[in-house]
């Protein structure tokens, strides 16, 4: 039996874990559309800029309806944003030296996309519709560490378990509240009775005493775990609420977001073997549809459609169709030759990206499991690092690769511009206070900064309100019979999801039109 074939055949499995209750069908449904991509007998063709998840998708669904598609792939690989680093792969990024991945067979980091909430029903839909395996993602673990570098006090410079400083500030928090119920402060709002069953939510809530006041309890964990015999255990103490408050974790970096922002809610799920299962599933199913290897150079419109020249393993090259579909990501878009509209050009000029890094470090065991109990999960820091990630993946094995570093805006750029064996030491060096292990353990690193990828050039679109009522809508309709797809096309930026409603939106448009000019 194949590893793939046991996945699929026990709960980690996606259709597994819907028969076991374990999560609820993806109303999402494929696309119930008239064949409509002939024109006197012959496939309308449709050419397809870039290859990632927006690409893939738009020309599996277009195929399904009878077009012909291409599409032209800068890179050798599929999936653009959607990669899985493991052993050999290998990129040099802008201005940059060449790195070769060196993991062990295995083990891999997720560069790009990583992460699939339980409610994007889409992403969930072409997993189960292509036949790709799913496992849980821990994203939200209780076991990692917050570590505030700096400051002063009992608790600076100080590792702490998330779950002590959640419960301790539940319960600082809920005590404070219920006193203040107690001094009859909210007697106007609410009624005795209302009272009482607040009151009686915040014991629960922060697990309170009989007078309703914080001691610390189980939840926070024990200096010895209970066992057998007399061995009842030892609970650790709770910090103080004012050391907490000085403590550093106020700080934004530190906010429980992962827990509440609705994307990164539990459930979350991963590909097994990789985020990049996704990308290759549709790749097999686009046979001889995508041309590697092939940067377009050139974007222009005709009297009956477009023309697109580009160049494969260096050689110049030209293709003609009757629609385009762009998926470049905007940072690439603005350099390219076009006879795009100002319109579309001050959208891809303006609108900014995400600079945003990672480095995978693996390690000749997994301290993080054997020592310390962290099966999954993220520490925060306010340090460079910003975040380790967890493996959730090969629990107890003898190797493993964490994420060293996940961070954005100004300090993913000052990380950016070390060269890669300064990135290698910052991440040892700063992760080594959180986690003392990792001079012994070290083995290997590869380290990217988006914005210095190839044929990318940053992580995702930012948009705030102004910037997308300025440049959004340009995006989102037809220059011609030039459309355009991909998660800054979307409000659901940075996310598999956007890229993938994208090309539904863009093939139901273009769909919607051939139909019109069939009738005509």
């Amino acid at each position: 039996m194949t590893r793939r074939d046991f996945i699929q055949s026990t709960s980690t499995a996606y259709a597994s874990m819907m028969a076991w209750g374990l999560l609820k069908p993806a109303p999402a449904e494929a696309f119930a559309l008239p064949p409509n991509g002939t024109q006197d007998g012959k496939a309308r063709k449709v050419i397809i800029l870039g290859a990632g998840l927006a690409g893939l998708a738009t020309a599996y669904e277009l195929g399904k309806l009878g077009y012909d598609c291409t599409l032209l792939e800068a890179r050798s690989r599929s999936g653009g944003r959607v990669w899985t680093v493991r052993g050999g792969t290998k990129e040099t990024e802008l201005g940059g030296t060449g790195q070769t991945c060196r993991f062990e067979d295995g083990l891999y980091f997720n560069g790009g996309a990583a992460r699939i909430p339980h409610h994007h029903q889409l992403t969930m839909h072409y997993c189960r519709e292509l036949g790709v395996p799913l496992e849980i993602f821990n994203g939200a673990n209780e076991a990692a560490w917050l570590y505030n570098d700096g400051g002063t006090g009992p608790l600076a410079n100080k590792r702490m378990r998330i779950k002590e400083y959640h419960n301790d500030m539940r319960g600082y928090t809920s005590e404070l509240l219920a006193k203040a119920f107690d001094q009859s402060a909210l007697d106007q709002q609410l009624t005795k009775e209302d009272v009482e069953k607040l009151v009686d939510f915040l014991k629960n809530e922060g697990d309170l005493n009989t007078a309703k006041l914080y001691k610390g309890t189980n939840r926070r964990g024990y200096k010895i775990e209970p066992g057998a015999g007399p061995v009842a255990g030892e609970l650790t103490d709770p910090y103080g609420l004012t050391d907490l408050l000085h403590s550093g974790f106020m700080q934004p970096v530190f906010y429980n977001v992962g827990e509440y922002t609705y994307e990164q809610q539990a459930t979350l799920l991963q590909p097994v073997g990789g985020m990049d299962a996704i990308p290759k599933a549709f790749e097999k199913k686009l046979t001889g549809k995508i041309l590697f290897n092939a940067p377009v150079k050139e974007l222009r419109k005709t009297e009956t459609g477009v023309r697109v020249v580009y160049t494969q393993n260096g050689k110049p090259a030209e293709i003609t169709g009757e629609f385009c579909v762009c998926t470049l990501p905007l940072p690439v878009l603005k350099n390219l030759e076009s006879d795009l509209s100002g319109t579309v050009k001050r959208a891809a000029d303006f609108v900014p990206y995400m600079k945003t890094g990672k480095i995978g470090l693996q390690f000749k065991r997994r301290f993080w499991e054997e020592e310390e109990g962290i099966y999954g999960g993220i520490s925060r820091t306010n340090m460079d690092i910003n975040q380790i990630w967890y493996p959730s993946f090969g629990f107890m094995g003898k190797k493993g690769v964490l994420i060293g570093y996940y961070n954005f805006y100004s300090r993913a750029e000052a990380v950016a511009n070390l060269p890669i064996s300064g990135r290698e030491k910052l991440a040892l060096e700063q992760g080594g206070k959180i986690h003392p292990q990792y001079t012994q353990a070290f083995d290997n690193s590869f380290s990217l900064a988006w914005h210095k990828i190839p044929y990318n050039e940053g992580g995702w679109a930012l948009y705030d309100d102004a910037i997308r009522r300025k440049y959004y809508a340009a995006l989102t309709e037809p220059d011609g019979n030039i459309y355009f797809a991909g998660e800054h096309t979307t409000y659901l930026t940075a996310w598999m999801a956007g890229a993938l409603t994208s090309a539904r939106r863009t093939v139901e448009a273009i769909h919607a039109r051939a139909g019109q000019y069939t009738k005509k």
